[in-house]
């Protein structure tokens, strides 16, 4: 691999990789794979090392504003395919499944699909070029946090509950523009 390529990717770290291996059944044989082909996607089972939400992307947008500004920020998040990929707590999917459908303001939050034990979900690669054909919802995915940390801060149930009810509101919280006369 020549310098060009190295200084054009965008890099999950060793303990990210780390970590994001620890979540198959197979970690060694992940590991070996991203070093022989760090571009490519993998799928990988949710439940052990973590859960997924997966949420449309400009929803997504403003529920990761929430968790950042109001909160106490977020863990691993990715896009991939139009969706914004919220990395959980193991056990959050399901709670969160079932806090929505309890919950009166739940009809507001757009569909969320929530990835736990059983599922797998496609993730970005280990190593993106920066200057790749992919835009946002097609290609391969990026890593928006990419991760950083063996073992990161993942949010649970009633912090993502929390930040999609706050996103949800946010439009109508805000005033109405004001039309500025033009000189």
């Amino acid at each position: 691999m020549d310098i060009w390529t190295y200084q054009s990717v965008e890099y999950v770290t060793v303990a990210g990789e780390a970590w994001l291996a620890s979540a198959s059944e197979y970690p060694r044989s992940m590991r070996a794979l991203w070093e022989s082909r760090p571009w490519a996607p993998s799928v990988l089972p949710c439940g052990r090392a973590f859960d997924v939400i997966s949420m449309p992307a400009l929803f997504g947008r403003r529920v990761l504003d929430e968790l950042w500004t109001s909160g106490p920020g977020c863990g691993p998040v990715a896009v991939y395919r139009g969706r914004t990929l919220l990395f959980v707590q193991p056990g959050t999917a399901p709670r969160l499944r079932r806090l929505l459908a309890w919950e009166e303001w739940a009809r507001d939050v757009p569909p969320l699909l929530c990835h736990g034990r059983g599922d797998a979900v496609t993730v970005p690669p280990v190593q993106r070029m920066v200057n790749s054909p992919d835009s946002p919802g097609l290609g391969s995915g990026r890593w928006i946090v990419a991760p950083e940390e063996r073992e990161p801060w993942l949010p649970g149930a009633s912090v993502v509950l929390w930040a999609c009810v706050r996103a949800t509101r946010e439009p109508s919280d805000r005033a109405e523009p004001v039309a500025v006369p033009s000189c």
